[in-house]
């Protein structure tokens, strides 16, 4: 065998044996209330990215009424429509904007024990942001991983005391297409569809690394897939599209089989930063409350689980290198 087939062979193994449900109490059909009931999370920091709508918002109702401080970044601040949260100005695809929430935040708080990356933008035209990102690449990904290595010392802080979550919402979409080395900002022969997929296939292997980086400090870090839910995910998409894909009918209305409320959708995220069963565990990919199993490459996209090659250690260091070099953050953690 190839070298290259031993490190797949060896990826593989680790992969599985971390890709094993658990059994856990919670399902596809849990909201978020089900998820936090009797939890009190008082005393703990959270601060979630896209707390201005859809699962961010139900996420950051949720915290807060479960007694956590809660931190909104957020680019359009004024839009915020949640009580007892804190909220400030960022815009993921502008690196000065991003830099600047984190001082804030860090001017604020002398810890964080939940990050929850939920913010995104899906199949959007071919946009190019800030030093020259492709814009889903910029706002899905990058625009994050700049967040949490700007944050990184608080997530330590709190680390050391107990330990703190890292939450990257991915999703099923990430089976469309692992990082382009070659091109991951679309320079030539854009594809929205295949943009999207390459920023959740990033997301997931942003929490592989940054499990590898800061488990030493205590810092965990997830990724998952919420489940179908129209939000304003989908604002890129024309009511005619959208029927055309069978997620609503002509007047809006869903009709398309699976797809969850946003309560629904935002439990996994709430599940990741809270379980007790997720303890000393992490770099995993979560889906219906529960860590997915991992599948074949060329399942279909709706089967559920996680392809191999958005889990797959090699591949996240390569992402996190290129994050490096693109964003020319700090690398939080101590290196393994």
């Amino acid at each position: 065998m190839t070298d290259r087939t031993d490190r797949t062979d060896r990826t593989d193994r680790t992969d599985r044996t971390a890709q094993q449900p658990l059994g856990s109490p919670f399902t596809a059909a849990s909201t978020a209330g089900d998820v936090l009931a009797g939890l009190d999370l008082s005393g703990r920091t959270a601060v979630v990215t896209g707390g201005s709508s859809g699962l961010g918002l139900e996420t950051v109702r949720a915290l807060a009424a479960a007694g956590a401080r809660v931190l909104v970044p957020a680019r359009r601040p004024d839009v915020v429509c949640a009580e007892g949260v804190e909220v400030l100005a960022m815009d993921l695809t502008d690196p000065a904007s991003v830099r600047a929430a984190a001082a804030r935040i860090r001017a604020g708080a002398d810890r964080l024990d939940l990050l929850i990356a939920a913010a995104g933008v899906m199949a959007t035209p071919e946009r190019h942001v800030g030093p020259g990102w492709e814009s889903q690449f910029a706002a899905n990904h990058l625009g994050h991983f700049l967040l949490t290595c700007e944050l990184y010392p608080l997530l330590a802080a709190a680390g050391g005391e107990g330990g703190a979550r890292v939450v990257a919402y991915s999703s099923a979409g990430h089976a469309l297409t692992g990082i382009r080395r070659h091109d991951p900002h679309f320079r030539t022969g854009y594809d929205r569809w295949l943009a999207y997929g390459q920023s959740k296939t990033a997301n997931a292997l942003f929490a592989v690394h940054l499990d590898t980086l800061g488990r030493a400090d205590g810092v965990r870090a997830f990724s998952l897939h919420p489940g179908k839910i129209i939000t304003g995910l989908q604002r890129e998409l024309s009511r005619r599209e959208q029927v055309e894909l069978g997620w609503v009918d002509e007047h809006g209305t869903v009709i398309g089989a699976g797809f969850k409320t946003p309560a629904q959708g935002a439990a996994t995220g709430l599940w990741a930063a809270t379980s007790p069963l997720l303890a000393g565990r992490g770099g995993c990919y979560l889906e219906d409350c529960d860590i997915a199993p991992l599948v074949a490459p060329g399942t279909p996209m709706d089967a559920g689980g996680v392809r191999p090659h958005a889990v797959d250690p090699t591949e996240a260091t390569h992402l996190w290198s290129l994050s490096l070099a693109a964003t020319g953050a700090t690398p939080p953690g101590r290196t393994p």
